[in-house]
C-alpha cells in the first residue's frame, strides 16, 4: 500500500457559499476553514491546498454569544509611537463587518506560506450579492 500525495494543481476545486445569517461566528468560521483547507475531501494532504473556493455572505449579521459585543476587543498597532488601536466588536460591525468573520476564519487556518495561499480562496461580502454567480457555488447547511 503507497501513502497517497495530492499535488496541489491536480486538485478539482468547488466553490461554497456560507449564509452567516443569524449563525454564531464560530460555527460559520470552523466550517469555512474546513471546507478552505480541504479537510473533509478524501484527498486531503496536511502539506498540500487541497481546499475550495468559500463565499460567506450577510457577515453583518452573524451572532456573537453572551457579552462579546461589547466585551470583545480587536487591538491593532501601527509600529509608530501612539499608533495603538483598540475597538469592541460592537465598532468593528458598524465600521466594516467583513473583518469579523474574516479574523475568525484567519485564527484557524496555517499561519505560514500555505495559510496564506488558502486564505486568498476565501470571499466575505456584507450583504446578500456577491460576484461570484457564474461559478455557481453550493449552499453550506451548517449544524
Amino acid at each position: 500500500m503507497k501513502t497517497f500525495s495530492a499535488k496541489a494543481n491536480e486538485v478539482p476545486r468547488k466553490w461554497w457559499i456560507i449564509d452567516a445569517n443569524n449563525q454564531v461566528l464560530g460555527r460559520v468560521a470552523v466550517k469555512a476553514a474546513n471546507l478552505l483547507r480541504g479537510k473533509e475531501k478524501p484527498i486531503y494532504t496536511p502539506h498540500v491546498d487541497t481546499g475550495d473556493f468559500v463565499v460567506v455572505i450577510n457577515a453583518e449579521k452573524v451572532r456573537l454569544t453572551g457579552k462579546k459585543e461589547e466585551q470583545k476587543s480587536y487591538m491593532s498597532y501601527s509600529g509608530f509611537v501612539g499608533g495603538h488601536k483598540s475597538e469592541n466588536a460592537r465598532a468593528r460591525r458598524e465600521r466594516h463587518p467583513e473583518l469579523i468573520v474574516e479574523g475568525a476564519i484567519r485564527g484557524m487556518i496555517p499561519h505560514n506560506k500555505l495559510g496564506r495561499d488558502v486564505y486568498r480562496k476565501l470571499k466575505v461580502y456584507k450583504g446578500d450579492a456577491h460576484p461570484h454567480a457564474a461559478q455557481q457555488p453550493a449552499a453550506v447547511t451548517l449544524a
